[in-house]
C-alpha cells in the first residue's frame, strides 16, 4: 500500500529539520581532540556522536511519531504499528569524523510496508542536504539557500563518467578487486570521495557513479528515494533495487546499464 501523500510529506519535512538538529549536535564533536573512539565487535570504530545522534532522532520520533519503527546502526530495533519505519545512520563515514575530515553525513531513512518512501542525507560540516520523497522529488539545499531540484547528471558514456568509491580494501576483501580494475579503467576519471557523500554527488549531479563494495541497511536506506527521485538509480551491484543487498551503486540513467555490464564483466 502506499503511503498517504500528506503523512509522507510530514514526515520529510520532520526528516529534513531533525537532521539539521542532529548535524548540530555532531559538529560539537567534529574537532573535539579529546573525543574517545571505541571498536565494536565488529571492529569498526564508533564514538559518543554516533550514539548521542541516534538517540536524538529516536526520542524525536517517539515525541512526534509514536506508531513508527525504527532501526539504527547503534541500537536495537525498536518495533511499530504504523507502517511506517524509519532507518538511520547517524554518522555515515565515521572513519572521516574521527580523522576531522568533513566527508561525513547524517542519513535518515523512511519505509512504509517494506518499500523506502523518503531519504534524507546531510553533510554536516559541508552545510548542505539533500532529500527526497516518492512523488515529492529530490531537493538539494546548501547552507541558507533556498533547496534547488537535486538532478543525476546526462553524461551517457562511461569513459567519460566520474567513478567514486569508499574503500579499496572493500574491494578486496569482497572479492571484487578485479571489478574494481575493470571499472577505473573504463572510467573518464575515478576519485575516493566517499561513504555517503559520494551518492550525494551522483544525486546532484557532480559525480556519474558511486559504487560501495560493502554496505548495511542503514547505510543504503536513505539513498535509494534520493537517486530514484533525483533521475538515477540505486541498486546492488547485481542491479537489484534494494537496500538490504549488501552492498550499492548510485548512478545516472545514462551509464547504468554499462556500469552493471562492467561489473559482471560482461565488457
Amino acid at each position: 500500500m502506499n503511503a498517504p501523500a500528506t503523512d509522507l510529506a510530514r514526515r520529510l519535512d520532520f526528516a529534513v529539520a531533525l537532521s539539521s538538529e542532529v548535524g548540530e549536535l555532531i559538529l560539537r564533536y567534529f574537532d573535539d581532540p579529546d573525543l574517545v573512539v571505541e571498536r565494536k565487535r565488529d571492529e569498526t570504530p564508533v564514538t559518543v556522536a554516533d550514539r548521542q545522534a541516534e538517540q536524538l532522532i529516536r526520542d524525536r520520533v517517539a515525541e512526534s511519531w509514536p506508531g513508527d519503527g525504527v532501526l539504527g546502526e547503534e541500537f536495537d530495533e525498536t518495533t511499530g504499528t504504523s507502517g511506517f519505519r524509519w532507518i538511520l545512520d547517524p554518522i555515515d563515514g565515521t572513519k572521516s569524523f574521527i580523522h576531522q575530515v568533513p566527508l561525513f553525513g547524517t542519513l535518515i531513512g523512511l519505509e512504509h510496508d517494506g518499500q523506502m518512501v523518503a531519504g534524507v542525507c546531510r553533510m554536516p560540516a559541508l552545510d548542505e542536504v539533500v532529500f527526497a520523497g516518492v512523488g515529492l522529488g529530490a531537493w538539494w539545499q546548501r547552507g541558507a539557500g533556498e533547496p534547488q531540484e537535486a538532478r543525476v547528471s546526462t553524461v551517457d558514456r562511461l569513459d567519460e563518467a566520474l567513478f567514486c568509491t569508499t574503500t579499496i580494501t572493500g574491494w578486496r576483501t569482497t572479492g571484487r578487486q578485479e571489478t574494481f580494475e575493470r571499472l577505473c579503467s573504463a572510467s573518464g576519471l575515478v576519485r575516493g570521495w566517499s561513504d555517503c557523500y559520494g551518492h550525494l554527488l551522483v544525486a546532484t549531479g557532480r559525480a556519474d557513479v558511486m559504487v560501495d563494495p560493502e554496505m548495511n541497511t542503514w547505510d543504503a536506506a536513505a539513498l535509494l528515494p534520493i537517486l530514484e527521485e533525483a533521475g538515477g538509480h540505486f541498486v546492488t551491484l547485481d542491479g537489484r533495487a534494494v537496500v538490504d543487498g549488501g552492498n550499492g551503486l548510485s548512478v545516472n540513467a545514462g551509464i547504468c546499464d554499462a556500469v552493471l555490464k562492467v561489473i559482471a564483466g560482461e565488457e
